[in-house]
């Protein structure tokens, strides 16, 4: 079988690529002075921007940039979606592009919508697409409609998004997150508290050890690859454990790095392919291991931990020949890990959705953390837990209360500050996740939905169900900023697209929340194109005038 030619992912191909799209935004030097505003990253959250500027990370590292930061720059730089490209494509021709290929036809400039029996989506003024959602949502009343947001919302457009919603009178609020990210803030809330990361960018320059689960960052997240060839340069260790070999997890060319870019980087010391979904197994097998082996910092679990005695007994009865089975990695393997982990003195365990999206995906979350809590790895430098955010805001957009249940804190100040309940009277029962509006949606339940970006219809693993669901509402309202499959294949019986401004262009400054818990000020900023999009905070407040009574 012949060898691939590409020995390692990232370097030049990198570069390539982001000249390539500087020149469809337009140029180098446009595209070069967009990425450098004050502004927080477009792409993943990965301490990217905000305060230091574009392609600065929050230890002041320059230049950081990636691939995905370039592709969401230059996504919102190159043309626009005309009201005679409107009356040029079908719908039935629409249905025919990939993401890629939607994404390619520009952005939203002006109002759009499509009725039952249309073949086209049609231009319509900016007051009559707002009545016409204002209307649908008291058609559907507040029980039957629900808002989502996704994580490229900024913090103020979002939590504006759930005060008017719970103003109206709706708990069925919900966010991208609920999906990806769940699992990660139910388990680690039972552990410590919070449902974030308990470490910030520097304990990653302090760590000597790192695990990095269900994630492939050098195609999502790539400037955390940047941080495993730093580790592995001062000495350091990483294990990956994925049930796919990605070359990027292997082997790295940093483009901002010399040495790296001229003879690659090696990424990780161990790799270990799971069986898919096995990996509970795999961590209750490595926390057999550790305890065998003397590794359990006892002194740590009896004073800052609840329940070790039940988890070291269960674990202890557990037997390795069932563990191996399961989880499919020979036991010399996971031994080998285990040294590997007990050799270091601070480690950092990262995962991403490969862990939650299962229906076990808490349990695995727990499993995990008990490994690190029994190494003493959590509250000290250079240790702790790191689930990786995809989108860059989607940790804000849960902070700031898109979600169906409010902590009781944050209920209290929201009546206190603004008089609205989180739990009013006309929606005492609790609100709907995403999941549960996505089931409304498919039994009839929900009559209308407000879509505060990203593609509830692509984010759902089943889109043949997604797309039964979403088409039954009544309305859907997507507030967008480029076509996505879902303007398509999850639009209601009356869609409208409600064209956005990107973030970086709103006329305020806003703020955004990066996976390590930093919420950074980005500066104000104007439109990459020409046309009528508008802020989402104009968007939602527009809409809360026709909503919501005059006094509220």
């Amino acid at each position: 079988m012949a060898q691939p030619r590409v020995r390692a992912a990232g370097g030049f191909a990198s570069i390539v690529y982001t000249l390539r799209k500087a020149r469809e935004a337009g140029g180098m030097l446009r595209f070069y002075r967009r990425m450098r505003r004050r502004s927080a990253c477009k792409a993943c959250a990965f301490g990217m921007g905000g305060q230091r500027g574009g392609m600065v990370n929050e230890a002041g590292h320059f230049p950081e940039v990636c691939k995905k930061s370039v592709q969401a720059q230059a996504g919102d730089m190159a043309g626009v979606f005309s009201s005679d490209d409107a009356a040029r494509y079908s719908i039935a021709h629409l249905a025919t592009f990939s993401s890629r290929q939607l994404e390619r036809l520009g952005r939203f400039t002006i109002p759009l919508i499509a009725r039952d029996g249309d073949t086209h989506y049609h231009p319509i003024g900016w007051d009559e697409a707002l009545d016409i959602t204002a209307n649908g949502l008291r058609n559907a009343s507040p029980r039957r409609a629900f808002f989502y947001a996704s994580g490229r919302s900024s913090n103020e457009a979002a939590f504006l998004l759930q005060v008017v919603a719970r103003a109206w009178g709706t708990s069925n609020i919900n966010n991208c997150s609920c999906y990806c990210h769940n699992a990660s803030g139910a388990a680690l809330s039972r552990v410590y508290g919070s449902g974030t990361a308990s470490v910030v960018l520097d304990d990653l320059a302090r760590s000597d050890f790192a695990l990095i689960a269900g994630a492939n960052p050098a195609s999502n997240h790539p400037r955390l690859i940047t941080q495993l060839v730093r580790l592995r340069r001062r000495g350091g260790r990483v294990v990956v454990i994925n049930p796919l070999r990605e070359l990027g997890l292997e082997r790295f060319r940093v483009p901002s790095d010399m040495r790296s870019m001229l003879f690659g980087s090696t990424v990780s010391d161990l790799y270990l392919q799971p069986h898919i979904g096995s990996d509970l197994a795999l961590f209750q097998a490595l926390l057999k291991g550790v305890i065998e082996s003397g590794g359990v910092d006892e002194s740590f679990v009896r004073d800052y931990t609840d329940g070790w005695d039940a988890v070291r007994d269960t674990t202890e009865q557990a037997d390795w020949d069932t563990l191996t089975r399961v989880c499919g990695v020979p036991r010399d393997t996971i031994a080998e890990t285990v040294r590997m982990v007990l050799a270091a003195k601070r480690g950092i365990f990262c995962w991403a959705m490969g862990l939650t999206q299962h229906a076990h995906g808490v349990d695995t979350i727990l499993a995990l953390s008990n490994l690190v809590l029994a190494l003493g790895w959590l509250g000290k430098p250079g240790c702790g837990l790191l689930p990786i955010r995809g989108h860059s805001n989607v940790q804000g957009v849960g902070s700031v209360g898109v979600t169906p249940s409010l902590k009781a804190a944050f209920a209290e100040k929201l009546e206190a500050l603004y008089g609205v309940s989180a739990t009013p009277s006309r929606a005492e029962a609790k609100g709907w996740d995403t999941y549960e509006s996505m089931c409304a949606a498919k039994s009839g339940t929900a009559h209308a939905a407000v879509l505060l970006g990203g593609n509830l219809y692509g984010s759902n693993p089943d889109q043949s169900w997604a797309g039964q669901a979403l088409r039954n509402l009544p309305l859907t309202a997507f507030v967008s900023t480029k076509w996505n499959t879902g303007h398509i294949h999850g639009r209601g019986h009356t869609s409208l697209i409600l064209p956005a401004l990107a973030r970086d262009e709103e006329p305020q400054s806003t703020t955004q929340e990066s996976m390590f818990n930093l919420v950074r000020l980005s500066d104000a900023g104007t439109p990459a194109v020409q046309g009528e999009m508008r802020s989402e905070v104009e968007i939602i407040a527009s809409l809360a005038e026709r909503l919501l009574p005059p006094d509220d």
